[in-house]
């Protein structure tokens, strides 16, 4: 099922190492704010990780490997220039909350979705990312689900975002909206609310035996309601 993207999107994230902004001039929350702060102790968010930068922007990522972490493409970006940045300044930290975590690693290096132009960000279908760490990291890893999630499905959606940076916050009763297409790729839409610095923050849904998997990765969100898109995780095999 597709549904048209009849809304003007915004990147989301990374974000800049800044004060809390007030909710009104923050994008992609709608007249509310359904996020609420979630243990990063437990499943899944457990997998969840801050991806950091040298030059100080923060984006989301998520452990799906011992050694590789799923975020997106235009956290990679350096914002002067326009082009990627060395994988040996960008960090990730597993767990991340008020200035601890419970391990970090060195990107080694990593590889963007196929035809992804760092000067413009696009195509969104191949905005996302994946890093190779320079070291294991001892935790559980989300798998990837084969299939998109389908219309009205439950999902969630969490990441260090720019008004709440310190703590993981998520939208955590949230749905799948259908597909889109643009630029030829396909991606998820979705209703779940999240802003600047939920780049490469997974939308999780649940695999049929019950537990939560990565549907995709969140690359753009709404300017005024709580919708977003996803790069859908299966992207990474094709």
């Amino acid at each position: 099922m597709g549904v048209a993207p009849a809304l003007a999107l915004l990147s989301a994230g990374p974000a800049a190492a800044e004060p809390r902004i007030p909710l009104s001039v923050l994008p992609g929350l709608g007249a509310g704010d359904a996020r609420r702060l979630v243990d990063a102790d437990a499943p899944p968010w457990s997998s969840l990780g801050r991806v950091q930068t040298e030059l100080g922007s923060r984006c989301t990522g998520t452990l799906i490997g011992p050694r590789t972490v799923l975020t997106a493409a235009h956290c990679l970006v350096a914002p002067r220039t326009g082009q990627l940045l060395r994988p040996s300044s960008v960090h990730f930290l597993l767990g991340y909350r008020q200035g601890t975590w419970k391990a970090t690693a060195r990107a080694a290096s990593f590889r963007t979705g196929p035809g992804f132009d760092p000067r413009t960000r696009l195509p969104r279908g191949a905005d996302w990312a994946v890093l190779t760490l320079d070291t294991p990291i001892a935790a559980a890893p989300l798998p990837l689900l084969e299939e998109d999630p389908a219309p009205d499905q439950p999902v969630m959606l969490g990441g260090y975002q720019q008004d709440r940076p310190e703590v993981l916050m998520a939208d955590t009763a949230c749905r799948a909206l259908g597909t889109a297409a643009l630029d030829g790729l396909r991606l998820i839409v979705h209703g779940c609310a999240a802003t600047r610095g939920a780049s490469g923050a997974p939308l999780l849904a649940r695999r049929p035996d019950g537990g939560w998997a990565v549907a995709g990765v969140s690359v753009a969100m709404a300017l005024d309601v709580a919708r977003g898109i996803a790069v859908p995780a299966r992207a990474l095999r094709e």
